[in-house]
């Protein structure tokens, strides 16, 4: 189900990581162009074209009045999910928002000569869109992830879109907006849900900034957007490196390696160790637990394309190699991860010990889950409050400090060829006598 790459085998070593490396969203000429017409439909023709795009792509005839989704239909839908999710969603709530109230930034001025006044301002945007997709990707625990920042941030009005039937299909998504008190819920979803929050409909508001996760088409939209609004990212497939030493437990390090393959068929699932025979029970654990589980078909394609057992000599070439592959979820189980996770580098999430499966960055412990994907890790972070803020330079001259400068400032500008700009400088030496 999974390949085993023994410490000498490099070339298929380098040929199993070049496939894990090269998976990514495909966004392909194709796909584009036609994406590029319903956004541009959306863009014109507004509600009539979003309920055009949902009848042909969901199979579902809305008429413009049904486009949002009535507070009381959201709190009935959210009543079906169970009392027990409903309070796992609490808890997980309450985690993530203490989290996220440490990632605040406040506003700051500083004096650097006389009068002069240097300073940043920080203020939330006004409307963030969280896109929620439907079918077996509709989570619950990613609406959190979405929201809790946002509103930690302080933005005013967060508008949400999901395809028509997510609601009456997964109920413990509903319960997360009631549990989140957002009920500014449209009922579209695809590209066209992406388009009509760039640009506002009838119906649909326009947003400021848009997050959450989907599939090929929602993420070519939000390519297409970027400029117009801001996204956070354009996610691809999801992905685990797992570092293990002796000391790891093979049914712990087999569950998380499975935990990671059912996302889908694209997802990966990498384990780097030092210990042959840990990697050989892992192996057989795997087959043992994958029986048991509901997606198996998934799991095994996930595996067997983009899954690894790799051996190597020491935990300084698994540093090496887990810095080179920049995971979305880095597990280490090693005797002393502590002293592993300071040679990371890239990593947009590390969990440290055994105790310490993905599942609680996931879900629960605070950390958004909202994490960098294929390599982005390099140079991106995991969503934040600090996504859903700006900062706006504050800047006060006095006349001392722009007498004091003007003239640098001038030569500047003439360095690169702004005569105006060197002149709106000294024109102000001339108004002072100086």
């Amino acid at each position: 189900m999974i390949e085993v790459i023994r410490k000498k085998e490099r070339r298929r070593r380098e040929a199993k990581l070049a496939r894990v490396a090269s998976r990514n969203v495909a966004l392909d000429g194709e796909l584009m162009r036609a994406v590029a017409v319903v956004v541009e439909e959306v863009r014109a023709r507004g509600d009539e074209a979003v309920i055009e795009y949902t009848e042909r792509f969901d199979g579902v005839r809305l008429e413009r009045g049904e486009l949002r989704i009535g507070e009381r239909q959201l709190r009935q839908s959210a009543q079906l999910a169970s009392a027990s999710v409903r309070e796992a969603l609490r808890e997980a709530i309450n985690r993530v928002r203490a989290f996220h109230e440490q990632e605040r930034e406040e506003s700051w001025e500083m004096e650097t000569a006389a009068g002069v006044r240097l300073g940043q301002r920080i203020t939330p945007i006004e409307r963030a869109g969280l896109y929620v997709p439907g079918g077996t990707a509709s989570y619950p625990s990613s609406v959190v992830m979405n929201v809790v920042p946002a509103q930690v941030a302080g933005v005013e009005r967060i508008v949400v879109a999901t395809p028509p039937r997510t609601l009456a299909e997964n109920p413990a998504v509903a319960a997360a907006l009631v549990e989140l008190n957002v009920t500014e819920v449209y009922a579209v979803g695809g590209a066209q849900a992406v388009a009509a929050l760039a640009y506002g409909t009838e119906t649909i508001p326009r947003v400021d900034k848009i997050t959450g996760p989907g599939n090929r088409y929602v993420a070519a939209a939000k390519k297409l957007v970027f400029g117009v609004v801001g996204i956070d990212s354009i996610a691809g497939p999801s992905e685990v490196v797992i570092v293990a030493d002796e000391t790891a437990r093979a049914s712990f390090v087999a569950a998380d390696l499975l935990a990671q393959a059912e996302h889908g068929e694209d997802a990966s699932a990498v384990l780097i160790t030092t210990d042959e025979n840990l990697a050989v029970a892992v192996a057989a654990e795997i087959e043992r637990q994958a029986r048991k589980l509901s997606r198996l078909p998934l799991i095994r394609k996930s595996l067997a394309d983009f899954g690894a057992i790799i051996m190597v000599d020491d935990l300084d070439e698994a540093c090496e190699l887990a810095n080179n592959l920049a995971p979305e979820h880095l597990e280490i189980m090693t005797r002393d991860a502590e002293a592993f996770a300071s040679g990371v580098r890239h990593a947009g999430a590390i969990f440290l010990g055994e105790h310490t499966p993905e599942a609680v960055g996931d879900y629960f412990a605070g950390p958004n889950h909202v994490l960098p994907t294929g390599g982005a890790a390099r140079f991106s972070s995991a969503l934040g409050v600090y996504d859903f803020v700006k900062r706006t330079s504050l800047l006060r001259y006095s006349s001392v400090e722009l007498g004091n400068t003007a003239h640098l400032i001038a030569a500047l500008a003439r360095a690169e060829g702004l005569d105006a700009h060197a002149r709106s400088a000294l024109i102000r030496l001339e108004d002072s006598g100086r």
